[in-house]
């Protein structure tokens, strides 16, 4: 089976290749069936890479351990469920997930988009299957996954503890499957310059992907957030990673660049700008990808040292200079049709939206190769931690929150600082309102005042928009339910963007919440033993213990309550895995709208007691809750719809 597997990425390599040239040849020599010939070679590709994909996994539920992939990353106390997690645990299999998930997307672009111009597709598939040969390259000339050994041990070395948790089922395949799906734009964008095409049409095929790139690496961050927040035990659910920030990174560029070609598809202005933007992110996806496969920056998620880190190095390096000398040599054809008129323009928030965006960016980026510079230049490796993040980007997304709350209410080409303000009076008010409200209740940490203030804004700023569209329309003669559902299906990407938006708001409200104003002790607690935190009573109950072939499980009983009510039993869980010694836990969770209250056990004492950190984090639940209106402000946003129409010169 190994073999078999094996002489799968071969031929799918080859076939990579075969479609690079054929749809070249066909595309130079204009010779259709070549054209045809290579579009069947990328189905064949996929076909082959899923095929792969299935015999590993199958090595995986027969416990092939002469296999050393599968050696390393599962054993016989493994249980069966977690073998699609084990599959991807590693740099073999995740390249080959990755490779799959390429090879799928490819197949999916030359099927949803055949209308488009054919040359643009062809040289989009030849970008798309020149990568796809990176990837397959790499496994197997340096990481094959169907590697044998010269023994067969009698049992695995086993799968990362902290990989046995139900989150690993989704995050890292969203997670992977959104950093290479940024490809699928960027080789339109790409195509397009190669074929002479520059002019608006190329922004129509990569938004549509560029939104499912962008919702997967949301999904993927916030999934990852939730893995950390349960099973990590240190009561948070970001810190600044490397590896967390390689997927952040590119979500920002693409962020930036769905925004910015609105105005090209409104206003036919940031044409050159947009390219750029692409490439920024289809860059920063790569570099996430380098840092994944354990280069020379320090990370506790990354796979480990390899030397696969510098190939990725080395294809990045490629694909920027190559990326940039097309848009170098395109650039003179990429001129915009309008030009800015305005700072009091939805243009000129766009342009701002997306400066700040980029610069948030590279704020994150300086903190990340930081390590890798100082070590060069100071002879020790000097790590980035949270405050250096938090103190400049913080107000950054501040100003980002602003823009959410004013730009809709913008006019296009030129507006009046007049007719802001009488548009902006209900968020004005909104703000206002929750600021001297706040104050009252006796918040007085400035930034948090600020960030729920400028929540309430925003969220103002779409239900008024939201009003204002569904009475016009009621005034015709609709009910008000019809006539707002018809509101959202009239314009789906503006009225998406607003869900889209809400789901930020939701994201800042539990962001600002457990930042500012969370609560923590640590406490030793005898069985029996009652401690106090906040309105709460935390009661330690009594402790299950349970010995299984490769762990030592321990489950803790806590009883809650306040000064009102019983609130019931939590259970907390700590596993000790002797052969990795390494624990995982599993927190003790009530989680409410408001707070959360979080329980991990810390420490066993011979005694029979037990150290226990609690912790008071507020509004975390909204952080989880604005997943859901991610997807569904997306959704909203790529259902099929009329082409975005020109402004008229009347047209404010």
């Amino acid at each position: 089976m190994a073999d078999l597997g094996f002489i799968l990425l071969v031929l799918s390599l080859v076939l990579s290749v075969y479609a690079v040239c054929v749809s070249i040849a066909g595309v130079k020599l204009g010779q259709h069936v070549f054209v045809t010939s290579g579009r069947y070679a990328t189905f064949a590709v996929c076909g082959l890479l899923v095929l792969s994909t299935l015999v590993l996994v199958s090595l995986f539920v027969t416990h092939d351990f002469s296999v050393a992939y599968v050696a390393a990353h599962s054993n016989l106390a493994m249980e069966r469920q977690f073998i699609w997690v084990a599959f991807y645990s590693g740099n073999e299999g995740s390249l080959l997930f990755i490779a799959t998930a390429l090879g799928v997307l490819s197949s999916m672009a030359l099927v949803f988009h055949f209308n488009i111009d054919r040359t643009v597709l062809t040289y989009a598939n030849v970008l798309n299957m020149l990568v796809l040969c990176f990837f397959v390259g790499i496994m197997i000339f340096l990481a094959n996954p169907f590697q044998t050994l010269d023994f067969i041990p009698t049992d695995g070395e086993g799968i990362n503890p902290l990989l046995t948790h139900y989150g690993m089922f989704i995050h890292p395949p969203v997670m992977m499957t959104g950093l290479i799906c940024v490809t699928i734009p960027f080789s339109f964008a790409m195509g397009a310059l190669i074929a002479g095409k520059t002019g608006d049409e190329w922004i129509k095929n990569s938004r549509w992907w560029g939104l499912v790139a962008w919702c997967l690496l949301g999904c993927g961050l916030l999934l990852g957030g939730w893995w950390a927040y349960t099973i990590l035990g240190w009561g948070g659910y970001w810190a600044w990673d490397p590896v967390e920030n390689s997927g952040f990174m590119p979500w920002l560029g693409l962020t930036a660049f769905l925004h910015s070609i609105m105005v090209q598809a409104r206003r036919g202005m940031f044409r050159s700008w947009n390219v750029v933007l692409i490439i920024c992110a289809f860059v920063l996806a790569c570099f996430g990808m380098f840092i994944n496969r354990g280069g020379p920056v320090p990370s506790v998620h990354s796979f480990g040292a390899s030397n696969l880190g510098w190939m990725f190095l080395i294809f990045l390096g490629v694909v920027s200079l190559a990326s940039l000398g097309l848009f170098a040599y395109r650039y003179s054809t990429l001129n915009s049709s309008n030009n800015l008129q305005s700072a009091l323009s939805r243009e000129a928030a766009f342009l701002a939206n997306n400066l700040l965006l980029l610069f948030i960016a590279f704020v994150t980026l300086w903190g990340v190769v930081f390590p890798l510079i100082s070590e060069i230049f100071q002879g020790e490796t000097v790590t980035v931690v949270a405050p250096y993040y938090n103190k400049i980007n913080g107000p950054a997304f501040l100003v980002l929150i602003f823009l959410m709350a004013i730009g809709p209410q913008l006019s296009w080409r030129h507006g009046s600082f007049r007719s802001l303000v009488r548009s902006m009076i209900f968020p004005l008010a909104a703000f206002i309102t929750t600021f001297v409200l706040l104050l009252i209740l006796g918040v007085w940490n400035l930034y948090a005042v600020v960030s729920y203030s400028l929540c309430a804004m925003v969220t103002a700023s779409i239900v008024h928009e939201w009003w204002k569209g569904t009475c016009v329309r009621h005034s015709h003669g609709e009910f008000y339910v019809t006539a707002f559902m018809r509101l959202i299906s009239s314009n789906k990407p503006r009225y998406g963007g607003y869900v889209v938006h809400l789901a930020i708001v939701m994201l800042a409200l539990g962001v600002t919440g457990s930042s500012f104003f969370k609560q923590q002790i640590d406490v030793v607690l005898n069985q029996g033993d009652t401690v106090q935190i906040d309105q709460y009573s935390v009661e330690y109950v009594g402790i299950r213990e349970n010995a299984t072939t490769d762990r030592i499980a321990r489950e803790v009983f806590l009883a809650i309550s306040d000064q009102k009510n019983d609130l019931g039993m939590v259970t907390a869980v700590y596993d000790y895995y002797p052969a990795f010694r390494m624990a995982s836990t599993k927190s003790g969770l009530r989680s409410t709208p408001i707070e959360d209250l979080y329980i991990i056990p810390s420490e066993f004492f011979d005694d029979g007691s037990v150290g226990f950190r609690i912790n008071i984090n507020p509004m975390v639940w909204w952080i989880w809750i604005s997943g859901p209106f991610l997807i569904l402000g997306t959704l909203i946003t790529l259902w099929p719809r009329e082409s975005i129409p020109q402004v008229s010169a009347k047209e404010t």
